[in-house]
């Protein structure tokens, strides 16, 4: 369910998009209005009239989510205004750039490549007719050389303040994107933490930075005790929020310099960077105590939860893995012997 609201998102920030252009062509209209009320040219005047309401209809059809029957509105009316723009007062006018306003739109908003494409394709046919009839048709309302200007300036004005929002919008859109992919990338879903792939390329990062000098860097390898049964006697879906719950109270352990991935299954990995044995140990008896003293009677269990610990520091020359596996048999030496427990991993 989050992978595919995660996926919907962008469409429905494209929708919002189209809402805050409907305003924006709709104020736009406004403006023309008054403007071509003074340069004597009614008809497009009151063309402007009735193209305010069309984009009020096409932003409540968006709010509504009927997009298809808002975006058809949208389209009869930009170029139905931009033609007779056009045929009126001539191809000066620059009427026609708000129909290069649908080109990101169409490949944003169409479902495949090859739709958007033959849209496009149409748009570009209807654009050259448009452009070969001012070349065959003399301007029908013709305005003065000057007035012309001004109208071109401010066609040329408002639609690139529009394509200046657009391309905001999309770059912005692309930054959200990598960030969230990033973040799918290299945490766990159910827990929020770092997930195995990332932990490895940040812990292979700070052996690799070691220079040799002060403690190295040191792992704690946990495991929930008994969580099988927990998920058993409780259901997975209390097992999902056991993990969750532990996985705040460990990161709330750490150090602030400390990073912590969930390794798999019950299992936690928390990497310790310049830390000694000693210390490792001390904060692993931290992260212990922490959760084997958190209040659980909230969730109505009997049983206490707890930690078991394996605590490896990385010796020079050994490979993460290594260091990984000791940490591990370390964890497994504290299950035999009681669980709910540190237990320090041999030097080879």
């Amino acid at each position: 369910m989050e992978a595919r609201r995660r996926v919907q998102e962008p469409r429905s920030q494209f929708w919002l998009m189209s809402m805050r252009c409907c305003i924006m062509a709709g104020s736009i209209d406004v403006a023309f209005f008054f403007i071509f009320l003074y340069l004597g040219s009614p008809i497009l005047a009151w063309v402007n009239v009735l193209s305010v309401p069309m984009y009020a209809i096409a932003y409540w059809l968006l709010k509504q989510r009927r997009n298809r029957t808002a975006v058809a509105l949208i389209w009869i009316e930009v170029i139905v205004h931009a033609a007779l723009g056009t045929l009126l007062i001539g191809w000066d006018s620059g009427f026609y750039y708000y129909l290069l306003m649908f080109i990101p739109a169409l490949y944003t908003g169409n479902h495949t490549l090859r739709s958007a494409s033959l849209a496009v394709f149409g748009l570009w046919l209807f654009y050259v007719g448009l452009y070969a009839a001012t070349r065959l048709i003399e301007p029908i309302q013709p305005i003065v050389d000057s007035a012309l200007l001004g109208v071109y300036l401010f066609n040329l004005t408002a639609v690139f303040c529009m394509f200046s929002y657009l391309s905001l919008y999309y770059i912005m859109t692309v930054k959200k994107a990598h960030k969230v992919l990033g973040r799918m990338a290299t945490t766990d879903p159910l827990t929020r933490l770092f997930n195995r792939r990332h932990m490895i390329e940040l812990a292979d990062r700070d052996i690799a930075g070691h220079q040799g000098q002060g403690p190295g860097t040191a792992f704690l390898l946990m495991d929930i005790d008994h969580f099988k049964q927990f998920n058993d006697r409780y259901g997975h879906d209390f097992g999902d929020r056991m993990l969750c719950e532990i996985s705040q109270i460990l990161s709330a352990s750490l150090r602030e310099q400390d990073y912590i991935g969930r390794w798999g299954g019950e299992e936690f990995l928390a990497v310790l960077p310049q830390t000694d044995t000693q210390k490792a140990r001390l904060i692993a008896e931290r992260v212990r105590a922490s959760v084997a003293g958190h209040d659980w009677a909230q969730h109505a269990l009997t049983t206490p939860v707890t930690l078991s610990i394996g605590v490896s520091q990385h010796l020079p020359g050994e490979a993460l893995s290594d260091s990984i596996a000791r940490a591990d048999a370390a964890l497994y030496a504290g299950k035999e012997g009681g669980r709910n427990r540190v237990e320090m991993a041999l030097t080879v």
